[in-house]
């Protein structure tokens, strides 16, 4: 019966750790599949401004949350899954390998920085346009790596889930 109630417990921490990933991967598919073409088509400077304001805004959301609480979630779950789950601690161990690489370090180290860049324009400045068109282009393919980084590591929990 303990065996039981245990295996129960790590297969909803998995669909947990799989749900929130998922909704992480759906803001930034969002981003990718009609947010940022809608910004592109603005006037450069209402599209800096409203990036800007996007930006400030994410600090006080739950997505931030959850998007920041799933990187030590999945590595300290990874380490505490049992042995007896095989399958599912490899798919726990990937899941966590996938989110660190490609949705929180693609995150700190792409997103961020241009984030920050942006948000020092000053939007009305016709010379703030360039960076604008540039911005667009690689902060959606950077935004493409995470979406699919969040997809690739909610479907690891959730087979995991499975597996157990």
């Amino acid at each position: 019966m303990e065996k039981i109630m245990n295996a129960n417990i790590w297969m909803y921490l998995c669909i947990i750790l799989g749900l929130s990933s998922a909704l992480v991967g759906g803001v930034f598919q969002a981003f990718s599949d009609f947010v940022m073409r809608g910004l592109a088509r603005c006037d450069s400077a209402a599209g800096i401004q409203a990036m800007q304001y996007i930006n400030k805004t994410v600090f006080t959301s739950v997505f931030l949350y959850t998007f920041l609480a799933l990187m030590p979630a999945s590595i300290v779950f990874a380490f505490l899954t049992p042995d007896m789950f095989e399958a599912g601690q490899y798919l726990v161990w990937m899941a966590a390998a996938i989110y660190g690489i490609t949705v929180f370090g693609v995150t700190i180290i792409g997103n961020v920085p241009m984030n920050e860049n942006l948000d020092r324009l000053n939007y009305s400045n016709p010379e703030s346009h360039d960076y604008w068109i540039h911005y667009v282009k690689q902060w959606t393919r950077l935004n493409h790596i995470r979406t699919l980084g969040a997809i690739a590591v909610a479907i690891c929990y959730l087979v995991a889930a499975v597996t157990i």
